[in-house]
């Protein structure tokens, strides 16, 4: 079994910062992909941050400059630091893992259970 299990969410006023951060567990063989989405409420999931194992990262253009993704691959953790939060940043935010549990397996994508970012105004 793969777990991802999230931490770090709450409640800001705009402006603020909150830290995101996951941590993959189970069988892992290689860990590739690692990132972060959100699904805000009647809107579909989108991509928020990914980034691979050589720390090469992709954003969604509404965070750049004020999102900052990290991994620690020995410690298989992913990290989403958000700076200057606005309420369109109000979301279930999940992690998520691309990853091989065998060196036969193919690799496949894997979820957490999401985290409740709140931002008012």
């Amino acid at each position: 079994q793969v777990q991802l299990v999230e931490s770090g969410g709450g409640s800001v006023q705009t402006g603020g910062s909150l830290r995101l951060s996951c941590t993959a567990s189970g069988s892992i063989y290689n860990l590739k992909l690692m990132g972060w989405y959100r699904q805000a409420p009647g809107k579909q999931r989108e991509m928020v941050a990914l980034i691979n194992r050589n720390q090469l990262a992709n954003y969604t253009d509404s965070v750049k400059g004020r999102f900052t993704i990290s991994r620690d691959n020995a410690k298989k953790s992913v990290y989403l630091q958000m700076n200057n939060l606005r309420p369109d940043d109000t979301a279930v935010y999940f992690c998520t893992a691309n990853l091989k549990r065998t060196a036969i397996n193919d690799a496949r994508d894997y979820w957490g259970q999401g985290t409740q970012v709140t931002v008012s105004s």
